[in-house]
């Protein structure tokens, strides 16, 4: 197995509660506070590449900084109560991850405190989060998951090389939660999705269906549906709730018996044939960067709001295998990551 892997996750399950302890009593160094809408496990996951940021940045945690963290397990619902709870503990800063809910969330309880947003899928200046890439203004700063060229650029790559694996691809099905179960998310991520998606339908040549689903119990009769409609393939949307239960949706997919697409590495990992986009353990480590800037005086509308610069191709060969799929060797040299 060929793997890019810059993160270990021995001793990264224990989250600093002993710090976090401290900066409740007012004690301990400065709290940074970090709010995930993802499952635990991904969260705990990713608040380790935060660590490996703030420590190459020069902090020491339990000595120049405490952490603790929040996560949602996909129900957006309860961000604003996990907001809330994080705003009472007082944190130096807060490190939002993915979403404008959790953010719009925090910045009500905590409208004055610095706030660092990782991976999102979104435009800062379009959104009103920032002034200017170069000097955001206000107390947000962060990290945008917007490749040069936006979602159409990075989806028109992706599916080039999803089409590499599946040439025959004729009808692609993408399955994602309905718009009105989240306007904001249906504002700023589904409808540039969908589009992007029709571009590289119309690029590429071959039809573009859209599935909404309204929780994950839905999911079987719609995958049932995209087969009745002959779909050749299968992609699942970016959005952020439907990564809360992985194995579930991979699972449903599996029993089509066709190719499916993610986003995001951990799609390929839990089974997905494959998956392209931002390397978000980087962005997650280089926003602790600016964590830690603003821990050491740093005004967070000064700071540039950054754009990824890693990116990653991951292939399921086990999968591959199942399907009857033979990637090419040039294809399979371009992976970042093969999974056996």
């Amino acid at each position: 197995m060929k793997r890019r892997k810059f993160l270990q996750l021995a001793g990264g399950a224990s989250l600093a509660w002993p710090s976090f302890a401290l900066a409740q009593r007012g004690a301990g160094p400065p709290l940074v506070a970090v709010l995930s809408p993802l499952a635990e496990d991904t969260a705990t996951e990713r608040s380790v590449a935060l660590r490996a940021g703030l420590k190459q940045a020069g902090l020491v945690e339990g000595t120049d900084y405490a952490l603790a963290l929040r996560f949602a397990n996909g129900e957006w619902s309860r961000l604003p109560e996990l907001a809330k709870e994080l705003a009472a503990l007082k944190p130096r800063v807060f490190l939002v991850a993915a979403t404008l809910s959790g953010l719009n969330a925090v910045r009500k309880e905590a409208p004055d405190t610095p706030v660092v947003v990782t991976g999102l899928a979104a435009d800062p200046i379009a959104v009103g989060l920032a002034e200017s890439y170069a000097r955001p203004g206000g107390m947000i700063t962060g990290d945008t998951m917007n490749a040069v060229g936006g979602e159409e650029a990075l989806t028109t790559k992706r599916i080039g090389f999803f089409k590499e694996l599946v040439p025959n691809l004729a009808r692609l099905g993408m399955i994602g939660l309905a718009d009105s179960m989240n306007p904001v998310a249906a504002a700023n991520l589904a409808l540039p999705e969908r589009n992007a998606l029709r571009k590289a339908s119309e690029h590429f040549g071959f039809e573009f269906l859209n599935y909404e689903i309204r929780t994950l119990d839905d999911l079987d009769g719609t995958v049932s549906a995209g087969l009745r409609d002959g779909v050749s393939a299968f992609y699942i949307s970016g959005d952020s709730r439907m990564n809360a239960n992985v194995p579930r949706v991979v699972a449903s997919l599996a029993k089509s018996e066709k190719p499916a697409c993610g986003v995001y590495h951990f799609w390929a990992h839990r089974g997905l044939l494959m998956a392209y986009s931002n390397d978000l353990y980087d962005m997650f480590r280089r926003a602790g960067f600016q964590v830690a800037k603003i821990i050491q005086g740093a005004k967070p509308g000064e700071l540039p709001f950054e754009q990824a610069v890693k990116y990653t191709l991951v292939i399921n060969m086990k999968t591959a295998r199942q399907l009857g799929i033979t990637p090419s060797p040039t294809l399979l040299a371009t992976a970042d990551e093969l999974i056996e």
